[in-house]
């Protein structure tokens, strides 16, 4: 196990009801006046939003609203943001959504005391000196951005999605109600489950020796979001099943998993430049991508993949030809994501093959690889790409 620092200050609210403590919540913090960004009008219909700006109100603190967050949070969005923030002199970020929602707060948060473009931190032109603080209410279980130090967001022009850590924009609370979650659609339910998976394989595939308690956190969560998936499918109002998703939705991505181990990240970036061009969920994209990447890198350690496929997935070992038990695994990995309705190649979510030579020159590659598992350079990467183009095989 490797040297590490772990720090996640986040301060967690979870259960039913907890959207209406919100007030308290902000002004315990100083908070005097509060952006609320959120995503679509399901929001507003719900009446989240009215329990959000009611318990604002109780607890004296104006508030503006600022909607239209989408999927793949645009920069446009962010610098309308910040442009309100300045103007109505916010000095606190509230996210009531998902993932999309989040992210954006995060870079409005980056944005405001900062002179220049936000985008400068996402080039690596600047470094924040300081940020407005994010709070969060949770309405989809995936992301893990309510707990984490990322934000991704897709610059319009280019069309580049890139991401951008600093435990400036890490959120102060996010609020977990598991009972946000019981409306979300069959496909993004099954999307932020898959979203979830990845951030734990990015963390498992590791050259790290000597990881046995984290590989086993993470193989638990694992088994958790596959089994609890499952429950939230046939039964959306089932409680507990929202609830230990929404909870694995944070671990997953909070690196409790990660720590004192090397981590991967090559299939959110290929991925990335997917949702980018296409406008896919980001889940969706990662179950393209991910048993592309998986087939491609498997015999850099077939003993991990078998580990994965025996723990995870219950594949019999083949103690003679790991290889086949390796292999069992991804396939096993790839008809799950197949039964929950996520799609496994690149013409499900209208991808064209024809479009790599473009997703290759958008990819941003730090010196000349991405990955660490194995590093890819460009021809890596266009093979997996290629990869991820054959059609889904019949379950």
């Amino acid at each position: 196990m490797d040297n590490f620092t772990f720090y996640n200050p986040t301060r967690i609210f979870f259960g039913r009801g907890e959207e209406n403590h919100v007030g308290d919540r902000i002004r315990r913090l100083g908070g005097t006046k509060v952006l609320i960004h959120y995503g679509s009008a399901s929001a507003v219909k719900s009446g989240l939003i009215y329990r959000v700006t009611s318990s604002l109100e109780r607890a004296g603190i104006p508030s503006v609203p600022l909607g239209g967050v989408r999927p793949n949070p645009r920069s446009g969005l962010v610098t309308d943001g910040i442009d309100l923030c300045r103007k109505e002199n916010v000095d606190f970020i509230l996210a009531v959504g998902g993932g999309s929602v989040i992210d954006s707060a995060k870079a409005i948060a980056l944005g405001v005391p900062y002179d220049g473009d936000f985008w400068d931190f996402f080039d690596g032109k600047a470094f924040p000196a300081s940020a407005l603080p994010v709070g969060t209410v949770l309405t989809v279980a995936a992301a893990g951005s309510e707990s984490s130090p990322v934000t991704v967001i897709t610059r319009e022009d280019g069309m580049v999605k890139r991401p951008y850590s600093s435990d400036r924009i890490r959120p102060v609370f996010s609020i977990l109600n598991p009972e946000l979650t019981t409306t979300l659609p069959p496909y993004q339910t099954a999307s932020g489950a898959t979203d979830m998976m990845a951030h734990i394989i990015e963390r498992y595939f590791t050259n790290t020796p000597g990881v046995e308690l984290t590989d086993r956190m993470g193989e638990s969560v694992l088994l958790a979001i596959r089994s609890e998936t499952l429950r939230a499918l046939k039964n959306p109002d089932d409680y507990d099943a929202r609830a230990n998703l929404m909870w694995a939705s944070t671990i997953a991505h909070n690196d409790i998993c990660g720590v004192g181990r090397e981590q991967d990240w090559a299939s959110h970036a290929l991925e990335h430049e997917l949702s980018a061009l296409y406008d896919c969920p980001h889940g969706a994209g990662l179950a393209v991508i991910l048993p592309a990447w998986m087939e491609y890198v498997i015999e850099h350690d077939i003993n991990r993949f078998a580990q994965f496929a025996l723990r995870v997935w219950g594949c019999e070992m083949d103690f003679a030809h790991p290889d086949v038990t390796a292999r069992a695994g991804i396939r096993a990995f790839r008809a799950f994501l197949r039964l929950i309705g996520m799609p496994t190649s690149f013409a499900e979510i209208r991808a064209r093959e024809d479009d790599i030579p473009l997703l290759l020159e958008k990819l941003r590659i730090g010196n000349n690889t991405i990955g660490s598992f194995v590093k890819l350079d460009i021809s890596d990467c266009e093979k997996i790409y290629r990869l991820a183009c054959r059609p889904p095989l019949a379950p």
